[in-house]
């Protein structure tokens, strides 16, 4: 695989291995995301591609048999240095699940949430501002602003799957790591959160792991294809979708394996 070294890298990972007690998950990935773009994570089931993404944010630290190994930074900050505190860097890399998982408490606490825990309002008013500012970015706040104390679980699973969007962008982050965020919504649903993930890019870095390869084509304009726990090629979206240099890619755009 090409490997082709970014100058305005958001992410870099150098020879990165995540083994679960005796599995070998991931296999020497290296990769360089850029700002400000969407990049998607494709690849058959059990690839791969959502274990690299929880190794961006530490997620796989709370997971007991799970070893990471090799180099992640962001904006060439080292995230698993010991000085590197996991709730913080998740406060600056925050991430958007499968399934809506809002909190059980009102739309308003669920946005308010993170910005309370790190102190990013000194008073209700700035809380306030965030508040809407994060439901406005997630495209919600004309759904949502006249039942902000109404529980956040009272919404259809869109609305809450943008919820939780709002909810990671308030922390201000750099980074939004997206989990296959609409394999849980109807095709309406999945339409306007991709609507939403094409503005989130003009001020994030955004990965999205996702099963549907017209999404990735879609939203993208970066895509790593993973098989088998390695990264197997890493390109301009539109030439992993007409042009892939791996016949492993090539097979697999074509539906002969997955």
């Amino acid at each position: 695989m090409k490997d082709t070294p970014m100058t305005n890298a958001k992410i870099s990972a150098k020879g990165v291995d995540v083994h679960y007690a005796d599995t070998h998950a991931i296999k020497d990935v290296n990769v360089e995301i850029a700002d400000k773009t969407v990049t998607a994570f494709i690849g058959p089931s059990g690839c791969g591609k959502s274990t690299f993404l929880r190794c961006i944010n530490r997620m796989n630290d709370t997971i007991d048999s799970c070893r990471v190994t090799g180099d992640i930074r962001i904006d060439g900050e080292d995230i698993y240095d010991a000085k590197v505190d996991p709730v913080q860097l998740r406060a600056k890399v925050g991430m958007v699940f499968q399934k809506p998982n809002p909190f059980p408490k009102s739309i308003y606490d669920n946005v308010a949430y993170g910005p309370k825990i790190h102190g990013l309002a000194r008073n209700k008013a700035e809380l306030d501002e965030i508040v809407e500012k994060s439901l406005r970015k997630a495209a919600l706040w004309n759904e949502a602003k006249d039942r902000l104390l109404s529980p956040g679980t009272g919404l259809s699973g869109g609305q809450q799957q943008r919820l939780c969007i709002a909810r990671a962008i308030a922390t201000a982050p750099e980074v939004l790591l997206m989990d296959e965020p609409c394999s849980a919504l109807d095709p309406i649903a999945t339409a306007q959160v991709e609507e939403l993930i094409d503005e989130l890019q003009k001020s994030f870095c955004v990965v999205i792991v996702t099963h549907s390869m017209q999404q990735a084509a879609r939203v993208s304009q970066k895509t790593a294809f993973f098989h088998l726990g390695s990264l197997v090629e890493y390109d301009d979206t539109d030439k992993i979708f007409t042009n892939p240099e791996d016949p492993r890619t090539e097979s697999y755009i074509s539906g002969r394996i997955g």
